[in-house]
């Protein structure tokens, strides 16, 4: 599952405030010719938000407000494949893994697509020069694999488990490097160059926008990223880089994200319908490409000069069944990518004792295999990760690693972990600063051992430091630590009584991000983290 962030009807209001005149009501008028009012409900990608500004004007136009939803595209498609998005609308970038599930196919009543964006790789201009990539139509993914494997190409890419971009382009890379040009089979994949490949991602993420932002504060340190060509070109225009990317299209193909909107529930179908005709109107299309740097999915709408490469190249084959597509992703996560390394820096304050220490237990546990949700499949604990656990009180208790080598729920180093975390007992004070230190400490010494391991802290706590190390310690300390320890991120999460401010200035300081499981529960929470991990 993902943490869902609700665009209610307050905020639909007070966008279109911004843009249209109240009436006496309170609410914006609407435009001659709309329809009846009405609210659809929509489970959506993240990577709609940027949408959002233009939601008050539908409704002006069409009578219709959106109620959004947002959560990863596998979960979406699990939850929209087993009838249980609980929405009449979903909306995320592609449909083609809902399609392969079971029930998947015919999950959806009618589906339109909206506006176009591939899936391509951007590098930096002195990289992509160097290289002899630039101004080169003829670069395939081969190249890309060559430079990576050379150490000549460092890159950011999302985890296909947990973002379409990420997994559009995992599906992609592997049918241009197997050479076929139909739908991908067991036998097309390729080991040793996909391991090649990947040798040269060197950042994460669980969604498009996390990215982004993440390849904004690395960009010294890193050559290239792969994401949407609409996220490329608007960091492009953001001017938040020191040097521009320049966006190549691999001669041998790419995969295209049509962002297609799906009628879930019948009885919907007339308001769906001037969704559709309004989001597809040439205003409206000319609209998205302008503001969100997406092709128009209309062909009577001229493209604009910065979509250079036009509309023809190739788009790759996908999978032909949810088993390959599915032994892809966990190749990649068990064997393709650069191993993890999770820290956990866990609050077993006094405070934790009851329902809440028992959902921390639930939630760690569930990550070793003991939930067998498709989504769980993507997030259990991986082959060559290490796990360490930093639990405390009032002070740090006795810290422990576990090396995960064989991945099934009944292995022994699970087993031992589990075993450890069901022993977790709550009492005492709340130690935040001097867990997290310690955390950090053991990060900076392991790295200096083997920096390949992506690394990241995850910290659980249910209130405010109480005692031992102060914020200002740990910063000061976090400072003087080596870059490669201080480039390892803290995903933080709310709980219970937490400080959302505290927990916030410990994410911006270490280019983490903070999780709210007050919007759903903590096993979901963390299986949320598992995508940037």
């Amino acid at each position: 599952m993902s943490i869902r962030v609700r665009l209610g009807a307050l905020v639909v209001a007070l966008t279109a405030a911004v843009t249209l005149p109240a009436c006496s009501g309170g609410e914006p008028p609407l435009a001659d010719g709309a329809g009846p009012k009405t609210t659809l409900t929509v489970l959506a990608g993240s990577e709609l938000k940027d949408v959002e500004p233009m939601l008050a004007d539908l409704r002006h136009d069409t009578g219709v407000k959106l109620d959004v939803t947002y959560t990863g595209t596998l979960d979406g498609a699990d939850r929209i494949s087993r009838r249980q998005a609980g929405t009449d609308l979903a909306w995320f970038s592609s449909d083609r893994y809902l399609r392969l599930l079971p029930g998947g196919a015919d999950a959806a009543v009618t589906s339109t697509s909206i506006m176009r964006s591939p899936v391509v790789l951007g590098v930096r201009q002195s990289v992509a020069r160097k290289l002899g990539w630039s101004g080169n139509p003829n670069v395939t993914w081969k190249d890309v694999a060559a430079a990576a494997r050379a150490g000549k190409l460092r890159y950011g890419m999302t985890n296909p488990a947990s973002s379409n971009s990420g997994f559009s382009a995992l599906v992609g890379v592997a049918a241009a490097l197997a050479g076929t040009a139909d739908a991908l089979t067991s036998a097309d994949i390729r080991p040793a160059e996909l391991t090649d490949f990947f040798s040269g991602q060197r950042l994460t993420a669980g969604s498009s926008g996390y990215l982004n932002d993440a390849y904004v504060d690395r960009q010294d340190s890193l050559d290239a990223m792969i994401n949407y060509e609409s996220v490329l070109l608007s960091l492009n225009a953001s001017n938040r880089l020191r040097e521009p990317l320049e966006l190549i299209f691999p001669k041998d193909g790419i995969i295209t994200a049509d962002y297609p909107l799906l009628l879930l529930d019948p009885a919907r179908r007339d308001a769906y319908r001037r969704v559709v005709d309004w989001l597809r109107s040439p205003a409206t299309q000319q609209r998205l490409q302008e503001q969100t740097s997406r092709r128009p999915a209309t062909p009577t709408v001229p493209l604009d000069t910065r979509f250079t490469a036009g509309d023809t190249h190739v788009e790759l084959p996908f999978p032909g069944t949810a088993a390959v597509a599915d032994e892809l992703i966990l190749a990649y996560l068990n064997h393709f990518r650069a191993p993890t390394h999770a820290i956990f820096v866990l609050d077993l304050s006094g405070s934790m004792e009851g329902d809440r220490i028992s959902d921390l237990r639930s939630a760690l546990i569930g990550l070793t295999g003991a939930d067998s949700s498709l989504t769980a499949r993507f997030t259990s604990f991986r082959a060559r990760e290490k796990i360490t656990l930093v639990p405390f009180d009032s002070g740090v208790n006795r810290i422990s690693d576990f090396a995960v080598t064989d991945p099934s729920p009944d292995s022994p180093e699970l087993k031992e972990l589990r075993r450890a975390v069901e022993g977790f007992n709550a009492g005492g004070d709340t130690a935040i600063y001097s867990a997290l230190r310690a955390a950090y400490d053991r990060a900076a010494a392991d790295l200096a051992r083997d920096g390949s391991y992506y690394t990241s802290v995850v910290l659980l706590t249910d209130g405010e430091n109480t005692t031992g190390a102060s914020a200002d310690d740990f910063l000061a300390h976090y400072r003087s630590l080596s870059p490669a320890a201080r480039a390892v991120p803290t995903f933080t999460v709310l709980f219970g009584d937490a400080d959302p401010d505290a927990l916030r200035q410990i994410a911006d300081v270490t280019g983490g991000t903070v999780f709210d499981a007050g919007s759903t529960s903590l096993p979901d929470v963390f299986k949320d983290i598992r995508g940037y991990q």
